[in-house]
């Protein structure tokens, strides 16, 4: 109709903004694992996939144009 398969900018907002928050918690997980549990394995690997997340939101945003 007048979307053609393209995800309407007030679900791609709430996507995006669920994606920064969850980046952010695991973020803080991490960094409470490697220097408070000493827990560095699981640590690092959360930090892995915030980085991830924000590559993703970096990528969703740039301009097509």
């Amino acid at each position: 109709m007048g979307h053609s398969g393209a995800i309407p900018r007030a679900m791609s907002a709430v996507i995006l903004s669920i994606l920064m928050l969850a980046g952010f918690a695991l973020s803080i997980g991490g960094l409470y694992l490697i220097g408070w549990r000493r827990d560095a394995k699981r640590g690092w690997l959360m930090l892995a996939a915030a980085m991830v997340m924000f590559g993703n939101v970096a990528i969703l945003t740039m301009p097509v144009d």
